[in-house]
């Protein structure tokens, strides 16, 4: 299960054009691989997020990516953090991460959510629907993808989805672990519960302990061992040797997005500080454990800013393993 995951969510780096992007990625994913993660997570969008660049800035289809990461790696799993189910049909969908499980050698993760990027559902001709229709779909997705990774053969009517004994063969290598992305109480938490071996919060601070609080209620109401599921956080980070050189990879970083970190307000200054995990080993991995002690079970952790500068994802990689022991 993901207790130390690295999402690699960022395609756009410094004199990196597409002939040389792979092998960018592939570094991270090894060093990922030699230093203590034990899962490897990539994008599912088409478009770059707001929050991380412009909608036109490098995004490989997440797949793809990852079956050419299987090379490269040799232990860590390796899935999506996480997939829109909106994106694809969720049999096919269900096929795709069986075989990167066969090209893997048993090592395919399949995470999974409802999508919520209208922009690119717009500009690809893919239908969005409201909020209520994403999960409507999501939960019939899942009662026909679960069954095709366990070996059964399913059919269903749904409102959304038909599937008709659908067929899975090669089966996986192993047994694909399931991650639910998402922190909504009423609906993702409970599916989480029912179908996921492991639930990915993306949420503030202050909301964890009511979030493990909902996980643990509905699993009380559905008779699910809540020790049965490992809990992720997601969390960013910018780690270096020293403190000053981690100021100015975050600074640099900022700035390929269009913002003077210097001339910032100090309000706003600050908050990307209480976002990000910025410093150097000893200041990250006090961060990281004050962020355990709240209860959940271990984290996935992006380097958006600097990951792609060798050496800084396996200092994050041992300095993170060393708070969780």
């Amino acid at each position: 299960m993901t207790r130390l995951g690295l999402q690699i969510p960022s395609f756009t780096y410094p004199d990196t054009g597409p002939a040389e992007l792979f092998a960018a990625v592939a570094r991270q994913a090894a060093e990922a691989d030699a230093s203590g993660f034990d899962t490897v997570l990539v994008m599912d969008h088409f478009y770059q997020l707001p929050m991380l660049g412009q909608p036109d800035d490098y995004m490989l289809e997440c797949y793809t990516l990852l079956a050419g990461l299987a090379a490269h790696t040799e232990t860590v799993r390796l899935g999506a953090l996480v997939t829109g189910n909106t994106y694809r049909n969720p049999a096919v969908l269900a096929k795709t991460v069986t075989t990167l499980d066969v090209v893997s050698g048993g090592r395919a993760q399949l995470g999974i959510g409802a999508g919520w990027f209208e922009l690119e559902h717009q500009a690809y001709g893919i239908e969005f629907g409201t909020f209520a229709d994403r999960f409507e779909k999501l939960e019939e997705a899942l009662q026909i993808i679960l069954p095709m990774l366990r070996g059964e053969r399913p059919s269903l009517d749904g409102k959304h989805y038909r599937v008709v004994e659908a067929i899975n063969e090669p089966p996986p290598v192993g047994r694909i672990p399931v991650m639910i992305g998402g922190g909504g109480e009423r609906k993702t938490l409970r599916m989480v519960a029912q179908y996921a071996d492991e639930s990915n919060l993306i949420a503030d601070r202050a909301d964890i302990p009511r979030k493990l609080e909902a996980l643990a209620e509905h699993c009380q109401r559905l008779g699910r061992d809540r020790a049965e599921i490992t809990v992720s956080w997601q969390r960013s980070a910018c780690i270096a040797p020293t403190m000053e050189e981690a100021l100015a990879e975050l600074a640099d970083g900022l700035a390929r997005r269009g913002v003077d970190f210097a001339s910032l307000p100090d309000e706003q200054r600050q908050g990307i500080l209480d976002m990000v995990h910025v410093g150097d080993p000893d200041t990250v991995g006090e961060r990281l454990a004050a962020d355990l002690a709240l209860g959940v079970d271990g984290f996935t952790i992006n380097l958006s800013f600097n990951g792609h500068i060798p050496g800084r994802v396996e200092l994050l990689g041992r300095t993170a393993r060393a708070v969780l022991g």
